[in-house]
């Protein structure tokens, strides 16, 4: 296929810019959404088996509910009602609660001894699934406009960057997408393998990239296209809301547990229930939501849809899946967060996803690398704009992760100290990225892409090594895996260990023995530093 040269050109200006603009936030929005694939596994993998209490038949958790309710004050209004056999069978807060990260939640666990007494403990919630989920949604960038994290509105108009990347990107790649789609050419120089590799990545997985580039938007701004709608609906609401009831109701009327598994069956194909969570039940506007899965169908999130009804009459007020054959608004919104959340074809979906999400972040670093190579001189002193980037690529891109790992490897052992370990998470997050950042500067970016990797070898080797020692000293508090998910966190740290010394030592290579006119080398007298 044949096209203008400067038409190219400009396409090629505009991949560019955009792809530099927008590449280091997105970067930490990718490899941390890939990480919350696993974010329930990665949370159950940092809490204390000890916070889990025993499961109960569920032919006992109306007699728990019933036992809860009249100790606990807190327990009357709100609780959840887990099925699943890892997590207690009832909680509720007794501090906080809501969705996101709230670093000072406690909540209270329940379950009935074998005697069917009460029992009970406190225990602070564990947000690492939730501050690395805040990252994927915010890449770190704290503060609010409004009611909205301006980490999210930045991510937002990073992607509108994104997309102008991805189309320009395609088009510039045309006359030479036939001749050099699977080409990798290990025999023509670095730089061109880097090229080759970028390519191939982003071509690959352009559908994906389409997805997550539209949805973000569509999360980021969404309130400014429903603004948007009001010109066409004015005052007038886009949804009837129906009337507000004004029955009191009190949890003494409850109905029985297996009355909502029961109604859910009738209502659904296929799918059972995970957990019930129940709000405001001695008011006029009780609700129940039920988290439903089956991993058979597109789900909104990976981690199941939702029926939200009145808990005394069933009565639903909202669900992510259709209940009625008529309803077509149901499945196109659901599908739409399907498609980002990765919430279809079950847990291979979300390995594919994870997969996805880690060559997206590889090919904004890439992308900056190339940007890095081109731009520089032949000379040895690089200017300074060339290096100012190539120290905040290196700092931002390995900084985040190594922050991220750092903050997993200490928590196990910040529970040694203290049950108080969400603001620790916090305070270790951003001073290992704001440090490696600093580092980067202060030593350049050649030197800091080989110690961030190691530092990351060491890092990702320590998580297993940790669970390790709990067996060999199982005094001292520390666990070590027990379910399954767990061990898939071990391995995936000790997977990516290897990989991270493989890339220093070829890093280190480079920077020592490569082109010495490269903005990644260093003079060959620093080699024993």
């Amino acid at each position: 296929m044949r096209v203008r040269g400067d038409i190219l050109r400009t396409y090629q200006s505009i991949h560019t810019w955009t792809g530099i603009i927008a590449g280091l936030v997105l970067f930490i929005g990718f490899y941390a959404g890939s990480l919350t694939m696993f974010k329930e596994e990665i949370t159950q993998w940092a809490t204390p088996p000890s916070h889990q209490l025993p499961q109960v038949p569920k032919d006992q958790f109306d007699q728990l509910i019933l036992q809860a309710s009249t100790n606990f004050d807190k327990a009357q209004q709100s609780f959840t009602v887990n099925f699943n056999q890892q997590l207690s069978p009832l909680t509720w807060f007794e501090q906080g609660g809501g969705r996101g990260l709230h670093l000072n939640n406690v909540m209270r666990h329940a379950t009935l001894s074998d005697e069917g007494a009460l029992v009970t403990q406190v225990n602070p919630t564990n947000e690492l699934g939730e501050l690395i989920d805040m990252l994927h949604r915010t890449a770190g960038i704290a503060g609010k406009a409004g009611h909205e994290d301006i980490g999210v509105l930045v991510l937002g108009g990073a992607s509108v960057l994104y997309f102008l990347a991805l189309v320009s990107g395609v088009i510039f790649l045309l006359p030479t997408l036939v001749n050099s789609f699977l080409a990798i050419r290990k025999n023509k120089g670095v730089n061109r393998f880097w090229l080759d590799s970028h390519n191939l990545v982003g071509i690959i997985s352009l559908p994906f990239h389409l997805i997550i580039a539209w949805t973000v938007i569509v999360f980021a701004f969404h309130d400014v296209l429903y603004g948007g709608l009001s010109l066409v609906y004015g005052d007038e609401p886009m949804f009837d809301r129906g009337e507000r009831s004004t029955i009191e109701y009190s949890i003494e009327q409850l109905p029985p547990i297996s009355s909502y598994l029961q109604k859910v069956n009738e209502m659904t194909d296929g799918y059972h229930v995970e957990s019930m969570a129940f709000s405001d039940l001695s008011t006029t506007n009780p609700m129940v939501g039920i988290t439903i899965i089956n991993e058979r169908e597109m789900m909104r999130v990976n981690s199941g849809d939702f029926i939200y009804m009145n808990p005394y009459t069933f009565d639903v007020g909202y669900s992510s899946i259709p209940l009625k054959d008529n309803d077509i608004y149901t499945p196109l919104v659901a599908s739409f967060f399907s498609l980002h959340f990765g919430g279809y074809a079950g847990d291979l979906g979300r390995w594919v996803y994870f997969s996805l999400g880690l060559l997206g972040a590889f090919l904004f670093y890439s992308g900056n690398l190339l940007w890095l190579e081109k731009r520089r001189q032949k000379q040895p002193l690089q200017n300074k704009s060339s290096r100012f980037m190539a120290s905040l690529t290196v700092g931002m891109c390995l900084g985040s992760i190594l922050a991220v790992m750092i903050t997993m490897l200490s928590s196990k052992w910040l529970y040694l100290i203290s049950d108080q370990v969400n603001n620790n998470y916090l305070i270790c997050y951003y001073v290992v990225f704001f440090s490696a950042l600093i580092y980067s500067f202060v030593v350049g970016a050649a030197k800091s892409a080989i110690y961030l990797q190691y530092l990351l070898f060491v890092a990702c080797l320590l998580i297993p090594i940790t669970s390790v020692v709990s067996f060999i000293m199982p005094s001292i508090g520390l666990w070590g895996p027990i379910y399954f998910p767990s061990m898939v966190v071990e391995f995936i740290a000790l997977v990516f260990a290897g990989v991270f010394y493989y890339g220093a030592i070829k890093t280190k290579q480079r920077v020592y023995y490569g082109e010495r006119n490269s903005i990644w080398a260093l003079p060959l007298t620093t080699a024993t530093e």
